[in-house]
Order: structure tokens, then C-alpha cells, then sequence
């Protein structure tokens, strides 16, 4: 470590790298500027970040967001009783659905949300509910979407992407059924060109969502919490997941071996140009190929290229270097299809001696394992916070993730690539039959170009891995693996049967170790020729803040002293992995606290202890014991607990440091006790009677100061303060943010201690969640009032469009209120598909024969009369008639429920000619022109059948109609 470190502790690392911010918005008894909250106590630290963060890459163009416009009802909603043949026969016809994947279903009082949706993180804590998913009902729940195609994209290839719907999804399209899934975590691809509706008839999607099922025994979410695209491409275009990139080094020179996979729609036989191009970091032309290829009607066709890269930059944990293969589909030269796929230039080895390498250097794996899933947003992850998240593990020396137990979305693995992490992709269901055979291919086809990616997991603890079966099936999907991606070694997290004489060990290219930590030796001494590593470890307890554990009250001490009994403490963990060069490293169950599994307790606690951090973030003494572990190119050192222990006067308090440097010492009140070696992975501790004032750990290299940490007796609070990660926020309705509120006494220190119930509110942005680490907190994560836990909550945060500002107020009774400003600026918008509620649309009618004369308002056919009025559709409008021009058209409609009740809009795309419009005869509105054009009124509300009635004189109803909610 080099001798010129600056000033710095372990606290102001992690939020720099998380660009947590300082104090922006003070209270009326404000803080020095130099002053912030953290879990330790009031901290010197810079100011919160004021740029943007980098947007991540845009990989198909022909790709739009479908976030926007979502209709959802929460519940089941049967099909309606088919009383007739008639009506039965009709009922499993294409296009006719019944129920609530009706076309033309009643969702008038749906609620409009947007997508990503998480509709269980809304509910409440109720102890009957299953206690693995964190003690929240999911249910059943109805999605409903219509949108317009234009005509001109008659004849392209039209997919929908939903990126994860959890759990279980029945999907329709124009009421017809188009797809069934049977997972959370897998994306599903709908080609919907045969489907599909053009011009003024919208589509309908309708999704059905079970989210009583479950596949995993910790919080799952429910519902469409992932990115949703509606995608148009060229009749003969490449496939989804249809770029394999694949960098090879030969001898002294990197190659890209491109595979690209090409479908078609088109009628007849194609022969299209494949052409890949390597760019550099800065956007340079580095090499190009092509290569002719023929596609025949609606099947597939692959072409493969071979790019010489030479010797580029490597990609790295320290600098993830990414270049980009551009592929194309020209046709007469013209380009009709592209796509853009990062690629990094790594090697990577497992060693069964040495443990991993990355371009033959020797790399620890530094990881931990993550749950998707966060306070007050649930599994409804905005793509800014995965950022923020990844940013403050990468501040403590983290370098790997393990994605348990399942795919995560792609912007997750982008964000890795980009920042230098080691992913351990995997697999959730341990099945190698067809439906989840077809999972396991998705998941390597779509994220096998991710140099992130080093590790392929086909299974977490599955009771069968020392079986003959389990070995067979293992087999079965190793080899599905490596058909599509023979670059990187298959793992499975196993949790025993390691020396079994039937051992899944035995048919994988890593062996991962779930605990076990006393079998290492054993294991490398029968089986020296096997690589492994720790795939998940540790399982130690800890609640932020706290020093003391009340079993009674479900508090674990943040010494770092208890654990599962199938785990240990995170400072023995990672001294075992430390002292083995054979175990490639470790991943931390986990990184973050998450909802559900509330090992050891139950009710009321309803998230885990594990975590690093806790459910917002917030930093335990387990994220300093991992930064003095895992940190290696600058000095790191902290100091805990809090020094504000009011009654305790005199009382030994236990003061632990950790540290990176070499020795440490420690200054209580203005007196310097013995200076310690730095024990890097246990700690140092001292006792010292409680005493207000002051203290101070000074880390210290070849007898100079390279770090302090210090903690300061707070008094009671007086205001509230804010602290957001960035200055800025970017105004496209999609950048989110966390923003921290805690308490402060009358010298601006921030008060550990602070436990009190605050509100908020928000102008300039949308409060998407809230929370503030405690695990058995059944506070609403919705809404504008969060109780500090510790000291701290949290606000998550999501930017209205446009350039302006968010403005945000906290108050407490009693305390000074405090204020943020947020700057929000002008970007480019993510492309969103227009919103098209629709409405009931009114296409059939009866129209009068022609009269010289106006018919009146009463106007209708004589009951039972068929044949006098003619049977006519809207839009079709009538031809001249020397009868007269005069016309009376004439409709039944039963408004939907919330028309009835609230009135609506009767809306006429297009008349031709003079008209007057009535509703039970009493005139709505007129139009007096005799040229084409629109005409609207408000329908007033009413239950029962509606008699709507148009006078016309002329053509008549020449476009669509719809009656609206208003």
C-alpha cells in the first residue's frame, strides 16, 4: 500500500463510491457542512455527487418501452357463465376470451399504474401470511394494455418483452391466448405479428398473474416489476438473443468469433448481408466482416463472422474496459436491422491449486450473494437504484456477485459489466425437463456476451446433488450450458454430499461450497484436481445500529458475534477462505438485507439479519469489518458503536476498529490508549468506561496517520436533515434516487439514537418507497410518513419529467423541519410507447333508410322489425340516395361501471356531414359543418342500457367511436 494515502476512513470510501452526499438542506440549526449522518455517528465526508450517471447501453434499437398506460386490478376475476351453445361454442374461438381477457372487458375502475409493478411491496405485514415470503399476501392479479400499430408496420416482425412477471403468467393477445410461463425470473418473448391489429383498432393485452406461486423461500414480489418493450423489427431481422460474441485470445492476437441468428416473416426466400463491426471504447472502427446469408419464410438461418481484434485493452475488475460489436442485416446495402453488444477482452481460469484468475493474474473473490429486492420498492427495482446499490458494495472492495438463487434482469448485468464486477449467473429451477430446460438455454443465450459473467450456476441446495439422479441431471443441463457457451466453467452451490460416491462435484467444473468451510482441506486433499470455491458463506446476524441483543425483542448485536448454526461469524469466514489459496473466494450471505426468511426469529420480524447492509442500504459494522477485508488500494478505518450512551456513565463499552494500515490507536476523551497491530480480518477491541465526549481511531502505515474515524456523544435532536445520494436528477420520469432523513442535535451531529416517527412530502418527483432497516418494523412502505430506525430512513425518490426541481420537506414534531432542493435536468427521454386507454367501443349500429326530412330524437326501428333498418358498423358510413340525405343512427350501450357512475366522453373519430347527438333523447351536441370531422360530448352519468342516437345529413359515421372515461 503506497505511503501517500490521504486522510480518509472507511465511511467517507463507501459513500463517495455510493456518491452519498453532505449535508445540502440544513435545519434551522444547521450542521458544519462538513458533518453527515452514518451508523457510526457524525462523520466528516465530500458532497453529494453533481453529475449524472453514465446511461446504460442501448442494444436494440428497434426496442420500446410498454411502461406506461397499465391498467391492474388486484384479485382473481372469473369468466363469466356460458348459459347457451351459442355462447360456449364462441368461447374457445380465437380472438373471443372471456372474462377479464376480454377485448372488450369492463376496466373502467382498474387503477392506472406504470411498469416496473411490485403490487405485494404495498401490502401489509399479517402474521397468517407465509413467513419465507416475508409475511405479505400476494395473490392474484389482472394487467390489461391497449395500444395502436401503425400501417406502415404491416409486415415487419412484432415481438412484446415482458423482462419478469412474477410468478405464474397467462397472457392474451386480442383475445387470444399467446403465451403461458411458468417463472419469476425468466423474460418472455410473444411474437405477436400474426396477432396483431393495425390503424384505428387497438390491441388488447390482458395478463393474467398468479403470484401465489412460489419458487424460492425469501420475498418474491408479484406481478410485471420488470421492463416491458413492444419491438419492431425488419421482415428478416436477427432474433432476440440472437448476437453471440464470443472473444478468443490465439497466439498473441484476440479474435471475436460473431455467431448471429436470423429469422424471417417475410413471404418469400431473402439473402440479406450480415455484417459485424468492432468498436473501440471511444466509438472507433478497430475491424469489420460480413457474410452473405439466405433466410427462408418463417424459419432461421445463422450466420457466423470472424472479427480480428489484435491486442486491445483488457477488461478488468479495476478497469472494465468494454468495446462493442455492432452486427447489422443490410439489404441492397442499406441497413435494416442492428444491434449493440458491449464485449469485454478477459480471461478467466479456475485453478484447483490457485484458486481464480482473471487474464492470468490471480483475483479473490471478493462477493456477496444478492436477492433482488429493497425497502420500499420490493423487487420493483428502478435501474438508478441497482446502480446505487452496486456502487456502495464496489466502495467497500467488493468484486463479485452472486445472483441467488436466479436470472437477474439485464440492466443488472450491464451495470456489472461496466463496474468491474465478477457475476455468478444462476440458474432456478433444478430440472432438466423440457419447460425448464428452456429456461436454463433463455438464461445463457441472452447474458453469455456479459464479460461480467465468470460462473454458469445450474442449481442452489438441492437435496438430490448426491444422487445418482441428481448427477444425471446435472449432466443433462451442464451439457445444454456448454452447446451454447463453452467459455465459462458450470458450478452448482451445493450445501453437502461433497464426498458422496454419487456427487454432482464430480460432473461440474467448480466445486461451490454452500457453508461446509471445515470440509475445505478434506475436499482439496481427495479431489486435488478440482476447482472450488465458496459459492455462499457466513449467514451471520447483525441489526444496524445496535449493540445489545434482546432476543425478547428480536435485536441481534452489531458486534459481529452471532451467526447460523450452519454459518459463522463474517471475520472467521473469510479468514478460512483468506488462508486457502486453493478456495477461490467467497460470496457473503448477503449483501443486503432483504424482505421474508426472518431467520432466527419470526413474527414480528419479517427481513433478514444477513445482510452487509440492511434493507436501505445503511451500513453495519459488518460493511467496515468487509471494507478493512477487502480493501486494498487506499487506507480504510472505523470505529464502533456510536459514542452516545445516555444512563451508561461509567459503565465498559466495547470499542472495535477495523482497519486496513498496520497499526491503530485509539484516543478516548483526549487520552491515547496503546496502539495495537491491526489485525486485518478480526478487529481490533479495547474496553473503556462510558464517558460524553469524543472518540478517535487513527490508522497509521510506517508510523504516519493514513486514516481517521471518529464518534462524537450527540445531545437530544432538534431538526430533521436530508441527504441525497446526487445534487442532480435526471428529468426523464425514470431516474430514481435514495435519499436519507435523519436527526440532528444542536451542533448539527447526527443522533444514533433517534427513534421517532417523521413525514414528508414531495413536488418535482414521486415517493416510490420508503423504509428505514428495521426488521420488524410493520410501518407502510408506501406513502409520506417513515419512522427513524437507529437514526435513519429512508426516501426512494422517482424525477418528474422535464427541467425544474424536487423539492422535498421532512418534519417531526418538536424539531426544526428540514428542506432538499434537487436540481432536475433536461435529458433525453427513454422512448415510451403512447398510452391508449381506448374505451367501449361502439362498433355496431342500426341506420334509418334516407328521408327528404330530419327524423327526431325519438327516432327507432318498430320492435322486432330486422329488416327496415339497416344493420351497419361504425366507420362505414352510406352512399348518396335520392330518397334524401337525412339518416338516423342508433345504438344500445351499457356503459362500463365507472361511465355509469361518473359520466364519460362520447367521442366520433369522424362524421361526414351536418349532425346532432342524443342521448335518451336529450340532445348532447351538434355539428354544423358538412365536411368530415370530429365531434365529442360528455355522456352524463346513468346506469342501465343508454340509447345513443346520431342525426345526420350526409355520409354519416364515417370513422370510429368510443365512449371514455373522462
Amino acid at each position: 500500500m503506497p505511503e501517500e494515502f490521504p486522510l480518509l476512513n472507511r465511511r467517507q470510501l463507501l459513500l463517495t463510491g455510493a456518491s452519498a452526499g453532505a449535508v445540502l438542506a440544513l435545519p434551522v440549526q444547521a450542521a458544519p457542512r462538513n458533518r453527515r449522518m452514518g451508523e457510526a455517528g457524525a462523520l466528516p465526508m465530500p458532497a453529494p455527487g453533481n453529475t449524472l450517471p453514465p446511461p446504460l447501453p442501448v442494444h436494440d434499437a428497434n426496442k420500446t418501452r410498454m411502461e406506461r398506460g397499465w391498467l391492474f386490478h388486484e384479485g382473481d376475476i372469473g369468466d363469466p357463465v356460458l348459459d347457451s351453445h351459442n355462447a360456449t361454442y364462441l368461447s374457445v374461438k380465437a380472438g373471443n376470451a372471456q372474462g377479464a381477457a376480454a377485448i372488450d372487458h369492463d376496466d373502467s375502475d382498474w387503477a392506472r399504474i406504470r411498469l416496473p409493478h411490485d403490487w405485494a411491496s404495498a401490502q401489509p405485514f399479517e402474521e397468517s401470511a407465509n413467513v419465507a415470503q416475508g409475511y405479505r399476501r400476494r395473490g392474484i392479479g389482472w394487467y390489461r394494455r391497449r395500444f395502436a400499430l401503425d400501417p406502415a408496420d404491416r409486415g415487419k416482425r412484432l415481438e412484446l418483452h415482458f423482462d419478469g412477471i412474477a410468478t405464474n403468467a397467462t397472457i392474451w393477445l386480442n383475445g387470444s391466448t399467446v403465451a403461458h410461463n411458468w417463472s419469476g425470473y425468466n423474460s418472455i418473448y410473444i411474437d405477436l405479428t400474426p396477432f396483431a391489429r393495425f390503424g384505428e383498432e387497438l390491441n388488447t393485452i390482458a395478463i393474467r398473474v398468479d403470484a401465489n406461486a412460489m419458487e424460492g423461500w425469501w420475498y418474491e414480489g408479484a406481478g410485471l416489476y420488470r421492463h416491458a418493450w413492444l419491438v419492431r423489427r425488419a421482415p428478416v431481422s436477427i432474433a432476440t438473443d440472437g448476437v453471440h460474441c464470443d472473444p478468443r485470445r490465439g497466439a498473441g492476437r484476440w479474435q471475436v468469433p460473431v455467431a448471429v441468428t436470423l429469422n424471417s416473416v417475410a413471404r418469400e426466400a431473402a439473402t440479406v448481408t450480415v455484417e459485424a463491426q468492432l468498436l473501440a471504447p471511444d466509438g472507433r472502427l478497430l475491424t469489420r466482416a460480413e457474410t452473405p446469408a439466405t433466410v427462408t419464410p418463417l424459419d432461421e438461418a445463422v450466420a457466423t463472422l470472424m472479427l480480428d481484434a489484435g491486442n486491445p485493452v483488457l477488461w478488468s475488475v479495476e478497469a472494465p474496459t468494454l468495446h462493442t460489436v455492432v452486427t447489422r442485416v443490410l439489404v441492397d446495402g442499406t441497413a435494416v436491422d442492428e444491434r449493440r453488444t458491449p464485449i469485454g477482452f478477459r480471461t478467466i481460469r479456475f485453478d484447483a491449486g490457485e484458486g481464480f484468475f482473471l487474464n492470468d493474474r490471480p483475483v479473490k473473490l471478493k462477493g456477496v450473494c444478492l436477492h433482488q429486492d429493497h425497502a420500499g420498492v420490493g423487487t420493483a427495482i428502478p435501474d438508478s437504484l441497482h446502480r446505487w446499490r452496486l456502487e456502495r458494495l464496489k466502495a467497500i472492495g467488493c468484486n463479485a456477485i452472486r445472483c441467488s438463487h436466479n436470472a437477474p434482469s439485464t440492466e443488472f448485468l450491464d451495470l456489472c459489466d461496466a463496474m468491474g464486477f465478477l457475476v455468478m449467473d444462476e440458474n432456478r429451477q433444478f430440472n432438466p425437463a423440457p419447460d425448464y430446460m428452456a429456461q436454463l438455454r433463455w438464461l445463457v443465450r441472452r447474458d453469455r456476451n456479459h464479460p461480467s459473467i465468470i460462473l454458469w450456476s445450474v442449481f442452489n441446495e438441492e437435496p438430490m446433488q448426491g444422487t445418482e439422479a441428481g448427477v444425471e441431471m446435472v449432466r443433462r443441463m451442464a451439457h445444454e450450458v456448454k452447446a451454447l457457451d463453452d467459455s465459462r466453467p458450470v458450478t452448482a452451490a451445493m450445501n453437502g454430499a461433497f464426498f458422496e460416491p454419487n456427487s454432482v462435484s464430480s460432473v461440474v467444473d467448480v466445486t461451490g461450497f454452500n457453508y461446509y468451510q471445515n470440509d475445505y482441506d478434506q475436499f482439496h486433499r481427495l479431489f486435488p484436481d478440482r476447482a472450488m470455491t465458496s459459492s455462499e458463506d457466513t449467514s451471520a446476524y447483525e441489526t444496524r445500529g445496535a449493540f445489545h441483543s434482546d432476543p425478547k425483542a428480536h435485536v441481534i448485536s452489531s458486534y459481529d458475534d452471532e451467526a447460523a448454526s450452519w454459518g459463522d461469524t463474517h471475520r472467521n469466514t473469510w479468514r478460512k477462505i483468506m488462508e486457502r489459496r486453493f478456495v477461490a473466494g467467497g460470496f457473503v450471505w448477503t449483501g443486503f438485507d432483504y424482505h421474508g426468511e426472518p431467520t432466527p426469529y419470526a413474527w414480528p420480524t419479517i427481513s433478514s439479519f444477513f445482510g452487509v447492509m440492511d434493507l436501505c442500504g445503511f451500513p453495519k459494522t459488518a460493511t467496515d469489518i468487509h471494507a478493512a477485508h477487502w480493501v486494498d488500494d487506499r487506507p480504510v478505518v472505523a470505529i464502533a458503536p456510536h459514542w452516545t450512551w445516555g444512563g451508561k456513565e461509567g459503565q465498559p463499552i466495547r470499542l472495535f476498529v477495523t482497519s486496513n494500515a498496520e497499526t491503530v490507536a485509539l484516543r478516548v476523551n483526549g487520552r491515547d490508549l496503546e496502539p495495537q497491530q491491526v489485525d486485518r480480518i478480526m478487529g481490533n477491541e479495547w474496553t473503556v468506561p462510558y464517558a460524553p465526549g469524543r472518540i478517535e481511531a487513527i490508522a497509521m502505515r510506517g508510523g504516519r496517520v493514513v486514516a481517521t474515524a471518529a464518534q462524537e456523544t450527540a445531545g437530544p435532536p432538534v431538526a430533521l436533515r436530508l441527504t441525497p445520494a446526487r445534487s442532480v436528477m435526471a428529468g426523464d420520469g425514470e431516474d430514481a434516487q435514495a435519499i436519507t432523513i435523519d436527526a440532528v442535535d444542536a451542533r448539527g451531529r447526527h443522533v444514533p439514537t433517534a427513534n421517532l416517527p417523521t413525514r414528508f412530502a414531495v413536488e418535482g418527483a414521486e415517493i416510490i418507497g420508503i423504509g428505514n432497516g428495521d426488521p420488524n418494523s410493520h410501518e407502510p412502505e408506501k406513502g409520506n410518513a417513515r419512522s427513524l430506525f437507529n437514526g435513519l430512513a429512508q426516501i426512494i425518490v422517482r424525477a418528474d419529467r422535464g427541467a425544474g426541481r424536487v423539492s422535498l420537506r421532512a418534519e417531526a414534531e418538536g424539531l426544526s423541519p428540514a428542506r432538499l432542493t434537487i436540481t432536475r435536468r433536461p435529458v433525453a427521454e427513454v422512448a415510451q410507447w403512447p398510452e391508449s386507454f381506448g374505451g367501449q367501443a361502439l362498433r355496431e349500429w342500426r341506420r334509418s333508410p334516407a328521408s327528404a326530412t330530419k327524423p327526431g330524437p325519438d327516432a327507432a326501428p318498430p320492435d322486432g322489425d330486422n329488416n327496415s333498418w339497416a344493420f351497419t358498423r361504425a366507420g362505414t358510413g352510406a352512399k348518396p340516395d335520392p330518397a334524401g340525405n337525412w339518416r338516423a343512427w342508433r345504438t344500445m350501450v351499457t356503459p362500463w361501471k365507472r361511465i355509469a357512475a361518473e359520466g364519460g366522453m362520447l367521442r366520433f373519430r369522424e362524421i361526414t356531414g351536418r349532425a346532432e347527438l342524443y342521448a335518451d333523447g336529450r340532445l348532447l351536441a351538434t355539428k354544423d359543418s358538412t365536411t368530415a370531422g370530429p365531434l365529442e360530448a360528455r355522456l352524463p352519468a346513468g346506469s342501465g342500457a343508454r340509447t345513443i342516437l346520431l342525426v345526420v345529413e350526409g355520409a354519416g359515421i364515417t370513422g370510429p367511436v368510443t365512449l371514455t372515461v373522462e
